[in-house]
């Protein structure tokens, strides 16, 4: 039963999506605050889920392909719903579209290269793009319900600019791994029938 719990945290995060935008759509002071804390719950469960999969040896190929999804569905989400209730505009439009785009795009390289049996790991700065982004989206939730005395919204603002900006070096980095393996599969096979592919690693 212990080993299924990293799938439920991941389950689980996606079932807290609803009620975040339901939250966020109502747009007063007190549901902006449960959104942020349902929001960083979530953002917690990414956490645990992976760490709980280690520590009890019980990584799956359900969790492996879910968890991303559970992330992509949550993040996009929420910055749709703030986009559309006004709570991010303007130029702060351009990192939340940049933060998309490349999420379809590395979905779509691991569907590719998933039925040739490659798998595309997580890279180290791709996990702090997300921690990052995570940060700014909790920013945003709260916006002008934060403390008079600090910046919420611009510090939610500065943030996912930089998460954007990660968010385009490592997509430019799963890109140029996955075009590695892709010139290798084309070129004239000299292994032996049967022989495991590499892992693509981005740097």
């Amino acid at each position: 039963m212990f080993n299924h719990i990293p799938n439920f945290l991941t389950l689980g995060r996606i079932a807290l999506i609803p009620p975040i935008i339901v939250l966020i759509y109502a747009f007063d002071e007190t549901s902006r605050w449960i959104a942020c804390t349902l929001f960083s719950l979530a953002a917690l469960t990414d956490i645990l889920d992976g760490y709980l999969a280690r520590m009890l040896t019980s990584e799956s190929r359900f969790g492996r392909v879910l968890d991303p999804i559970a992330d992509k569905l949550l993040v996009g989400a929420v910055l749709l719903i703030l986009a559309g209730r006004d709570a991010i505009g303007g130029f702060v439009l351009i990192p939340a579209i940049v933060i998309l785009s490349r999420e379809i795009l590395v979905s779509g390289l691991r569907e590719h290269l998933a039925e040739l049996k490659v798998p595309l790991p997580v890279s180290r700065l791709a996990k702090w793009k997300t921690a990052l982004q995570m940060i700014a989206i909790a920013f945003l939730i709260v916006g002008d319900s934060g403390p008079k005395a600090i910046p919420v919204t611009m510090i939610g603002e500065f943030c996912l600019w930089i998460a954007a900006a990660l968010t385009l070096v490592t997509g430019c980095d799963y890109l140029v791994a996955a075009q590695r393996h892709f010139d290798a599969s084309d070129a004239p096979r000299t292994g032996r029938p049967g022989q495991v592919e590499r892992v693509v690693r981005p740097h």
